[in-house]
């Protein structure tokens, strides 16, 4: 896909500040610059049923590139389905910490806020 597509593409999720803020402090830290590509994803798994990825990874040919808020994004495109509108938040309390996912396509979710079913 060239630059022009990559640049087309809409961001399929939205972060609040708190994410970006983490996420670029993230980046920051990593001692390799190589797969400095932010997966979103899904995969088989967890109380609900699926479970959610949120990794640094490298591209691999299927995946679409984002540019969301300035932070490289890839997902598999078989698993826009279940991303898109999806909000991703962070949080660092001392109660609760950690990203946290907001899916409008989830019609159940765990307690753990990490599965769901759609």
């Amino acid at each position: 896909m060239s630059e022009i597509q990559t640049a087309a593409l809409i961001c399929p999720v939205r972060f609040t500040e708190g994410a970006l803020k983490e996420i670029r402090n993230l980046l920051t830290q990593r001692e390799t610059k190589a797969n400095n590509l932010l997966r979103i994803g899904v995969k088989g798994g967890g109380c609900s049923g699926l479970s959610y990825i949120l990794d640094f990874d490298e591209r691999k040919p299927a995946d679409q590139e984002f540019d969301c808020e300035g932070i490289r994004v890839i997902i598999d495109p078989s698993h826009a389905l279940y991303l898109a509108g999806m909000e991703i938040d962070y949080s660092d309390g001392l109660d609760n910490r950690g990203f946290a996912f907001i899916n409008p396509n989830a019609s159940e979710t765990c307690g753990c806020g990490s599965s769901f079913s759609a």
